[in-house]
């Protein structure tokens, strides 16, 4: 068994936030009413990708009707179904969406995860949730041996990503969240700073297809 199937493992057995793992089974058993007849994944949804990713993209947590109910993460919500619009458009997926974890999706040298491996009530993770999750974290960023660039989606992601290098690094530097805004990380990385693709984001206009499109044609080849 590899280091990534081992830590796949510990991610969905997981059960350090009671909060969380009770909000997850809730889910699962009050579906909404387009997906009434499908079973819910209901647990701890673990990053996935290229193993040799030199691209890591994190968002906070996976959706509730998303990736809490088809068992990956931006796999079946309208924030997924818009992030793999964009990753398709800059060749970083082999396809335009993310339906179910057997719909063929490939992605070339990145991997997606979330800061958070399971759903928050009210998409409001509590501190120390955020800790328990941080060392898995950490250890799918040291999985990714050949990892140059995270581009961080929406601002609560990038700032638990800066929380993580502080903790672990013990930098002092100013980050400040802006979309497109690059900032340098330890052991020679990049950070990129990117508006969440979520509805809201998209309906207002705040981000389109081009916007995204280039941002991960730039976060590409700094990789």
């Amino acid at each position: 068994m590899n280091i990534s199937k081992i830590l796949t493992d510990k991610i969905i057995k997981c059960k350090k936030c009671p909060r969380l793992i009770k909000f997850s089974k809730k889910i699962s058993f009050v579906k909404r009413k387009k997906n009434i007849n499908e079973n819910y994944w209901g647990k701890p949804v673990p990053g996935f990708g290229d193993l040799n990713a030199k691209l890591m993209i994190i968002g906070l947590a996976p959706a509730a009707h998303g990736g809490t109910r088809t068992g990956r993460v931006f796999t079946g919500d309208k924030s997924g179904d818009f992030l793999f619009k964009c990753l398709h458009s800059a060749k970083i997926s082999n396809q335009s969406f993310s339906n179910n974890i057997n719909d063929g999706l490939k992605l070339n040298s990145v991997y997606i995860t979330n800061i958070l491996k399971c759903v928050p009530p009210g998409d409001k993770p509590l501190s120390n949730e955020l800790i328990n999750c941080s060392n898995y974290f950490n250890n799918e960023i040291n999985n990714l041996k050949n990892l140059k660039t995270i581009v961080a989606l929406g601002k609560v992601a990038f700032d638990n990503c800066i929380k993580f290098y502080r903790k672990n690094f013990k930098i002092d530097k100013k980050f400040i969240f802006k979309h497109g805004k690059k900032y340098k990380l330890p052991g020679e990385k990049t950070l990129i700073a990117c508006y969440h693709p979520s509805p809201r984001n998209v309906n207002t206009r705040v981000i389109n297809l081009k916007m995204m499109k280039n941002l991960f044609i730039k976060a590409k080849q700094l990789s």
